[in-house]
C-alpha cells in the first residue's frame, strides 16, 4: 500500500467512525425535547444524506460497537443527567469537528471557470451541480443539528456540562508532582468530612422515604 493510498484509508476510517457517532445522535437526543418534538424529520434527513454520501452500510454502523455504551442510562436520573451532559458535549465538538473537515460548495460558475470550457459537457455539469447541493444541504443540516444540541444544552444541562468539565480538571492533577501531593492531602480533611456528610445525608433522606413508604402502606 503506498502512503497516498494509505491516507485515504485513514481519513476514511476517521469518516466512518465520526459518521457511527453523529448516527448515535438519534439515540441521546431522544431524551430531551427541542422545540416541541424529540428527533426530527430533518436531523433524519440529514444523517441519512451524510451516511449515502460517504457510502457507510447499516452494517459498518450497527457493528455491536457502539460509540458510547447504555449502561449509565441504567442509573438514577442524576447520573443519567451528567452522562447526557458528556454527550452533547461531545457531539458539539464532533460535529464542530466535521464542520471543519466538510468541504464548502463553491459556486458551479467559479468552478466551471477552472476548466477549459471544451472540457466541461452539459452532463458533467450537471452531475457537479447535484453533488454540490447535496453538499451544501449537508453541511446546512449539520449546523442545524447542531444549533439543536446548543439549545437543549443551554436550557437543560448547563449544571451538567460544568459538572462534567471539572471531573476533566480532576483528570489534570499531576499525581507525580511532591507539592501537589501534599497540598492535596492537606486539603482531604474538609472535603473527606463533606464526603460523609453528604453520604449521611443521602442515607437520611433514603430512610425517611422507606418510612413514608411503610406508613402509608400501613395506612391502606
Amino acid at each position: 500500500m503506498t502512503q497516498q493510498e494509505h491516507r485515504c484509508t485513514t481519513s476514511a476510517d476517521m469518516m466512518a467512525a465520526m459518521v457511527r457517532a453523529v448516527v448515535c445522535l438519534l439515540l441521546w437526543t431522544s431524551v430531551s425535547p427541542v422545540s416541541g418534538s424529540y428527533v426530527d424529520q430533518d436531523m433524519n434527513r440529514t444523517i441519512q444524506n451524510f451516511l449515502q454520501h460517504y457510502n457507510i452500510s447499516m452494517s459498518d454502523i450497527f457493528n455491536g460497537k457502539p460509540v458510547f455504551s447504555r449502561e449509565p442510562l441504567n442509573g438514577k436520573i442524576e447520573t443519567k443527567m451528567v452522562f447526557m451532559g458528556g454527550v452533547l458535549e461531545m457531539y458539539e465538538n464532533l460535529i464542530q469537528h466535521i464542520l471543519k473537515q466538510y468541504p464548502t460548495p463553491s459556486p458551479l460558475i467559479a468552478r466551471s471557470k477552472e476548466k477549459a470550457a471544451s472540457s466541461i459537457t452539459a452532463e458533467s455539469i450537471t452531475s457537479s451541480g447535484k453533488r454540490s447541493e447535496a453538499t451544501r444541504d449537508i453541511r446546512q443540516g449539520l449546523e442545524d443539528i447542531l444549533d439543536k444540541i446548543q439549545k437543549v444544552k443551554k436550557h437543560y444541562y448547563q449544571e451538567q456540562v460544568k459538572l462534567v468539565h471539572g471531573l476533566h480538571e480532576l483528570r489534570r492533577i499531576q499525581m507525580n508532582n511532591l507539592k501537589v501531593q501534599g497540598k492535596a492531602l492537606w486539603e482531604l480533611s474538609g472535603l473527606f468530612d463533606e464526603a460523609g456528610s453528604l453520604a449521611k445525608t443521602i442515607s437520611m433522606k433514603r430512610r425517611r422515604r422507606r418510612q413514608a413508604k411503610t406508613k402509608a402502606y400501613r395506612r391502606g
